[in-house]
């Protein structure tokens, strides 16, 4: 198995997964009043605890609050999960006869 193939084709997607998992765990409700009156002090909590707010009315969502930290590092991984030679990667893994189950993958990198 190529460790190098293993490394650009899982570790992303694998670190991506954890990152998501953690935000969806970690997230945090306000409602819109709270919102309007310490915006400038939701941005500074949520940038400290690297999670997010999901602003309420009336008991249903209209947004999410997202310190500029964690929008780069959002946008940053959307960018690499997008790329051509990622994406070429992907379909020419695909196109081949070899599989890898899930602990062989975790075994080879280590997790």
């Amino acid at each position: 198995m190529n460790a190098c193939l293993l490394d650009n084709d899982y570790r992303i997607i694998y670190d991506f997964c954890n990152m998501i998992q953690q935000l969806i765990s970690d997230e945090k409700f306000t409602n819109i009043q709270k919102a309007q009156a310490g915006l400038t002090k939701l941005f500074t909590k949520a940038e400290q605890t690297k999670t997010f707010y999901r602003v309420l009315k009336n008991d249903k969502p209209l947004g999410v609050l997202i310190p500029e930290n964690l929008w780069k590092d959002f946008v940053e991984d959307w960018e690499a999960l997008s790329s051509p030679a990622y994406l070429a990667g992907i379909k020419k893994a695909r196109s081949q006869k070899k599989r890898y189950t899930l602990s062989q993958v975790k075994k080879e990198l280590n997790l």
